[in-house]
Formats: C-alpha cells, sequence, structure tokens
C-alpha cells in the first residue's frame, strides 16, 4: 500500500511510472512531475482505466474513496468511466437548462396560440416576477421552498392575483421541461396558493352572467322610474366604480371636456385617489344628467334632501324593480365588467387598477393612481362601445377599438 511519506518522495524520471496502492488503485508519475491517481479495473472481459484526479489535490484517503465508488459501478456492472461522462454531461445539461432558458421555450411554444396581447402579458410577469427569484437556477435543482419564496415576494407589494397567477405559470413551464426530458418533476404541483397566500375577504354580490347583459341593458333604458336613478345605473354600468363612489360624486371631480373623472382619495375605499377615465357613452349620460341635477354639486342628490347624496339602496331598487332582485346590484357591475374584459384579454394590471383593488400595506403609499392611464382609457372606451353594442343587438365584440 502507498504511504503519504512514499507519494511525496517519488520523483519524476525520463519515463512515467506508476505505484500501486491496492484493489487497482495506482499513482501516475508522469517526466514533468505531475501525479495523476487512475484505477485500473475490467469491464466486460477489457482492462480500462479510470482517472480520480491529481494529486495533492485529491488526497491518499480521497483517491481510495473513489477507488471504491469507482468498484461498486464495477460490481454493478457498470463502467465507472461512462458513468463519470454521463454524470458530467447531466451536470452540464442542467447548467444549461436553467428555468429562464425553459420557459423561454415554454413560451414560444406556447405563445402563437394565444393573442399578442395575452402572450406579451405573460412574459413580462415572468420577466419581473419569476426570473429574478428562479430565472438563473437549474430547472432540475429547484424546490418548492423556492417558488413558495417568489410567491410571497410578489404578495407583498399586495398583488395577490399575480402571485397566483406566476405560480400557475411556473407549473406549466415545469410541465413543459418534463415532457421535453428537461427535468422529472413538477415542485409547483406540491403548493395551492392558498398555502401560501393570505386570502383577502371577500363578499359575495349578486350579479347576472355576461350573457344576460344585453336584456338588462335595455330594461335600465326603458326604466319608468326617475330619469336621475336611471341614468346612475347606466353611469355605474359604464364605469363600474362602486356604489358609494357613485353615489357620492360631484361635478367638481369631472372634467368632461378632458374625458376624465378624478375621485379624491377620501371617498375611496383604499383612501387612494383614483381616476376613471370616461367613454363617449359615459359622457353622454353625464351630459344628459347636467339638464337635471347640474345646478347641484352633487350628481345624484337624496330626493328629500338635495344636500346629502341618494341612498346605497336607490340603485339595488331600480335594480329589483326590473326584475331582478336577489340577481343583480350596482357593485355587481365590476364583477361583470371584470369578467367580460379577462375574457377578451385586456391585461390583468389594467382591469385591476381600473378596479381600485390594492392592498392595505407598507407599498400602499407608492401607489400609482396614474398608472397605464393611456392603456386604461382605451379599454374604458371600448367597455362603453361594447355596452352600447349590446344594448342595440349588436353582439360583436369591438376588440379592435384598442389595437
Amino acid at each position: 500500500m502507498l504511504t503519504v511519506t512514499a507519494i511525496q518522495k517519488a520523483k519524476p524520471t525520463d519515463k512515467q511510472y506508476r505505484m500501486a496502492d491496492e484493489r487497482g488503485l495506482v499513482l501516475l508519475v508522469r517526466p514533468n512531475g505531475a501525479k495523476l491517481w487512475q484505477l485500473r479495473f475490467r469491464h466486460e472481459g477489457k482492462e480500462k482505466t479510470a482517472s480520480l484526479g491529481q494529486y495533492p489535490d485529491v488526497s491518499l484517503s480521497d483517491a481510495r474513496a473513489k477507488r471504491d465508488a469507482a468498484r461498486e459501478h464495477v460490481a454493478a456492472g457498470n463502467d465507472p468511466v461512462a458513468v463519470k461522462h454521463a454524470e458530467r454531461k447531466a451536470k452540464t445539461a442542467a447548467s444549461e437548462n436553467t428555468f429562464e432558458s425553459v420557459a423561454r421555450e415554454w413560451w414560444a411554444v406556447w405563445s402563437p396560440l394565444r393573442t399578442e396581447r395575452h402572450a406579451a402579458y405573460v412574459i413580462r410577469r415572468l420577466e419581473a416576477d419569476v426570473f429574478p427569484a428562479i430565472g438563473a437556477r437549474p430547472i432540475t435543482e429547484i424546490e418548492a421552498p423556492e417558488l413558495v419564496s417568489m410567491v410571497k415576494t410578489i404578495e407583498k407589494r399586495g398583488a395577490l392575483d399575480i402571485a397566483k397567477r406566476s405560480l400557475q405559470t411556473t407549473a406549466y413551464v415545469f410541465r413543459y421541461a418534463i415532457a421535453h426530458g428537461k427535468a422529472k418533476r413538477n415542485p409547483a404541483t406540491d403548493i395551492k396558493p392558498g398555502d401560501v397566500i393570505k386570502p383577502r375577504r371577500k363578499t359575495n354580490y349578486a350579479r347576472v352572467d355576461a350573457i344576460e347583459l344585453p336584456l338588462l341593458l335595455r330594461k335600465i333604458d326603458a326604466y319608468q322610474g326617475t330619469p336621475t336613478t336611471r341614468l346612475a345605473v347606466k353611469l355605474i354600468a359604464l364605469t363600474f366604480v362602486r356604489t358609494g363612489e357613485l353615489i357620492g360624486a360631484r361635478w367638481s371631480e369631472f372634467d368632461l371636456e378632458a374625458a376624465r373623472w378624478d375621485i379624491p382619495a377620501e371617498r375611496m375605499k383604499m383612501r387612494t385617489p383614483h381616476i376613471v377615465p370616461l367613454s363617449p357613452q359615459a359622457i353622454d349620460v353625464l351630459r344628459t344628467l347636467q339638464t337635471v341635477t347640474g345646478g347641484r354639486e352633487l350628481l345624484f342628490p337624496g330626493e328629500r334632501d338635495h344636500d346629502k347624496p341618494m341612498s346605497n339602496n336607490t340603485i339595488l331598487g331600480a335594480l329589483a324593480r326590473m326584475g331582478y332582485k336577489h340577481r343583480m346590484t350596482g357593485h355587481g357591475f365590476r364583477g361583470v365588467a371584470s369578467t367580460v374584459l379577462h375574457e377578451h384579454e385586456f391585461d390583468h394590471a389594467h382591469i385591476e387598477l381600473q378596479l381600485a383593488h390594492i392592498e392595505r400595506n407598507e407599498v400602499s403609499a407608492a401607489y400609482n393612481h396614474a398608472l397605464y392611464l393611456p392603456q386604461r382609457a382605451k379599454m374604458m372606451a371600448w367597455w362603453g362601445a361594447y355596452l352600447e353594442g349590446l344594448t342595440r343587438g349588436n353582439v360583436l365584440p369591438l376588440r379592435k377599438l384598442v389595437a
């Protein structure tokens, strides 16, 4: 058996020579002084040699450990040289198959079957939220806790829906990786959004399905109650603001020439200012309303006390008289609008901003109520034209308005 002293004393000669240890381990001493560990073994009747590293980088004890591991492969009928080559190849493939590289491959295959807008939104979300967290990691090494950390980071800024969608998208990427031999398991399936994201308390408001909108809109137009109430229902349908935000509206908040309604922070649920771009249809309603209540501060003054806004129940009562009791509320227009706009693949972030959805947390102060305003204005114009088309019996989606 070799000793450390014998190895250290071994000197190079004009020709390379080997110093034997045991069980096939030898130290090859080259003329240039390099000392290389080798394992000599037989596989399928042929004598072979496996390299185990260079001394002193690989010590005598380390060389023996490598020899024993290699001999286990031989005993199992495998060639340790081939095994080592396969492991090196797998390691190289893992380093090349990062989550980002695989995700971009998946997106290239997935995106042609989607609209340009939706595909662009998905890649933006990956680039903004997913790649910074796990993009550089080999996809085979990513585990569920890393995905949880990513989701929690997104959640901290109040973007609950984006957090859920990001987790869903990672699951699609892992599925693609498994199908193409780039990964063996999908850690995203180990997690449910409810396990890691705090639920937002929701109130379920009655609302009709989108398919019932045409009849509802025509009933609103034919409503026999007061003109103020009819116009209030029309305006809430066109702007999908909260009922309290509508009935408390003041004429000083509106700039009809700029097609804009600025709701001050003190009147908003989340205490942040909110901008409502006005569609031509909404402006028509407001100009009609000016002839009715334009001389007062409030758009929708109460019937008995004109200095106070109409009751919360006014719109609800009007919808009930139209035949929608327990089936539709003023707040229900928000849900219908969200559903339709998502189905027509408007950007989720634009919809959420227009709905004034924002979590109350440390990032609220940085909330930019004017963010994506040009895109939201186009979206609201589309919504107004869409409702007008439904009222007239035109059910074709007018998507090209925002192309």
